[in-house]
């Protein structure tokens, strides 16, 4: 780990990795306890794989129209907002076939994203990168980026946490209040949209719903409210991804799965001490 150390101190790619890494953390703190709390994990999971149709349709426009502002990553939030509120509608309105529409847009918009990567021409290696993962490749521009949407993810959470909180436990309760659930469910939805992109740049869409749920559930081991499983998360994304990037550096393997290797190893650890706890308090 030395080795990374140096580096990091010569490197500017590596500076940018691990900043990114530290304000992606943030972000997945935050929306990963919504998350988990609300029980819409695999909500957030078709989000992650509906992005890969947004990515490969701006890359497309990108290279044969010449609309070079037209990003994967600008595609990528698109797709995602649009699957969020799709999905936040159908499981609002029509709770009963929920499953069965959120995974045929899981299936069509990665099906969508294939053909538009396929039909691209030239080399593909960045489009890839969003599938595995390529936090090494971060830009200046890519952390100012982060860090504006890192700001609208806090701004927004911390304006309606109460609310937030509400539909999160009782959903029923907050309706009988006169909070609006539907609307803020639908916001939630696309701060997890924004969220899901933002992991996507580190770990890849396919790992996305692992960094956002580990680290809430080991936060959830060990603190009682709301906002200590958020700051812990926080903690141990950050701690996560910035052992990941070290640990890639020095042993050459991808830094994504790294990433999650390392916090699905500290999850396991954590329920493993656990149980050997409860066991021994009840002898």
């Amino acid at each position: 780990m030395s080795e990374f150390v140096a580096a990091l101190r010569e490197h500017s790619f590596l500076q940018y990795a691990v900043g990114a890494g530290l304000l992606c953390s943030v972000a997945c703190g935050i929306v990963g306890s919504y998350v988990v709390t609300r029980r819409i994990t695999y909500i957030a999971g078709s989000i992650a794989h509906c992005v890969l149709g947004g990515i490969g349709a701006a890359r497309y426009v990108q290279v044969v129209h010449g609309w070079q502002h037209l990003t994967p990553f600008v595609g990528a939030i698109g797709a995602s907002i649009v699957s969020a509120v799709i999905i936040g509608i159908v499981s609002l309105k029509a709770r009963q076939r929920e499953d069965t529409v959120i995974g045929a847009l899981w299936a069509i918009g990665m099906a969508i994203g294939v053909m538009f990567i396929a039909a691209t021409p030239g080399y593909n290696e960045d489009l890839m990168s969003y599938l595995f993962g390529n936090i090494l490749m971060v830009s200046r521009q890519d952390l100012i980026t982060v860090a504006f949407l890192d700001a609208v993810v806090i701004g927004i959470s911390a304006m309606l946490y109460n609310e937030f909180l509400a539909i999160c436990f009782d959903e029923e309760f907050a309706q009988v209040r006169g909070i609006q659930v539907a609307v803020y469910y639908l916001v939630l939805l696309c701060m997890t949209a924004i969220t899901v992109v933002l992991l996507a740049t580190m770990v890849g869409v396919l790992m996305v719903i692992a960094l956002l749920t580990l680290p809430v559930a080991i936060a959830g081991v060990f603190a009682r409210t709301l906002k200590a499983v958020m700051l812990l998360s926080v903690v141990l994304c950050s701690l996560f991804t910035t052992a990941g990037i070290g640990l890639s550096y020095t042993t050459d393997l991808p830094a994504g799965a790294t990433i999650i290797v390392i916090a699905g190893a500290a999850y396991i650890a954590t329920i493993a001490i656990r149980a050997l706890l409860c066991r021994s308090v009840q002898r």
